[in-house]
């Protein structure tokens, strides 16, 4: 959906998630310059995620499709570099915690990776302990950011009252904040501003892509800053359609901080 279409119409705890957003986005502290220029300009592209089970995460990967296959024609301006945010009812996720939002999070991705419809691409390592990786659909790299209702240190990862993953084709970073002077300024900016709007340093594994820093642990950044020890719950390769099946059948978060 577009940004238009949902301010227009949205409804019911779609409403509810786009104001959320609306409120972090408008606020002129908030640290992401480039999402908020983005959302001042109204490009914006929505998913909302009803349930969770194989039905609703069929429909996310169609909808992911569509938007890889617009991002694949983006035509290099900030201007029409349209960010994707995919937002869960609160019924779907069932999480309480940091940890429990980032393992739901992760269990979707590994069943968007189920879902792809296209080869991983050969340039790209599967296994996301590589410093090259990223998580990539339908032939094209993603960078995910994954905020929770759950964080209260690192505010600049809650986007309200439901979770949220943040999604921009990971080759956008590369021309906008990559690893050139104009890249890292922007970088030092964004890192200083999350610094004042989380009031707490930012944390030590936000890095920049090729830096040789493994690119998972931006994606669902733990609240403390502390050295992590735990390892990357994306498995590359093709999961059984029984074993897919059978998990979607049920919440797959429903065990989550229970």
């Amino acid at each position: 959906m577009t940004q238009e279409h949902v301010a227009d119409q949205a409804q019911g705890w779609h409403r509810s998630a786009f104001d959320d957003l609306t409120s972090r986005l408008n606020d002129p502290d908030f640290p992401c310059v480039f999402s908020r220029n983005a959302f001042k300009k109204g490009i914006v592209d929505f998913i909302f995620v009803d349930s969770a089970d194989k039905k609703g995460i069929r429909r996310l990967a169609e909808g992911l499709k569509r938007y890889v296959d617009l991002a694949s024609c983006w035509d290099g301006r900030l201007d029409t570099a349209s960010p994707l945010v995919v937002a869960f009812a609160a019924d779907a996720v069932r999480a309480r915690t940091v940890e429990g939002y980032h393992a739901f999070g992760w269990r979707i991705l590994n069943h968007l990776h189920d879902l792809d419809p296209a080869p991983w691409p050969e340039e790209v390592p599967a296994e996301p302990d590589s410093a090259g990786w990223s998580m990539c659909f339908n032939g094209m790299p993603l960078f995910c950011n994954m905020s929770t209702p759950a964080y209260r240190k690192r505010r600049s990862r809650n986007l309200g009252g439901h979770f949220v993953i943040v999604i921009n084709p990971r080759a956008r970073f590369d021309v906008f904040a990559g690893d050139t002077p104009s890249g890292r300024k922007v970088r030092a900016n964004i890192r200083d501003r999350i610094d004042r709007y989380d009031g707490t340093p930012h944390s030590p594994h936000l890095s920049s892509y090729g830096s040789g820093a493994l690119e998972w642990l931006q994606y669902s950044l733990a609240e403390d800053a502390d050295v992590r020890a735990d390892r990357c719950p994306f498995a590359s390769g093709r999961h059984d359609t029984a074993s897919f099946a059978g998990a979607h059948d049920h919440n797959p978060a429903r065990k989550d901080d229970s």
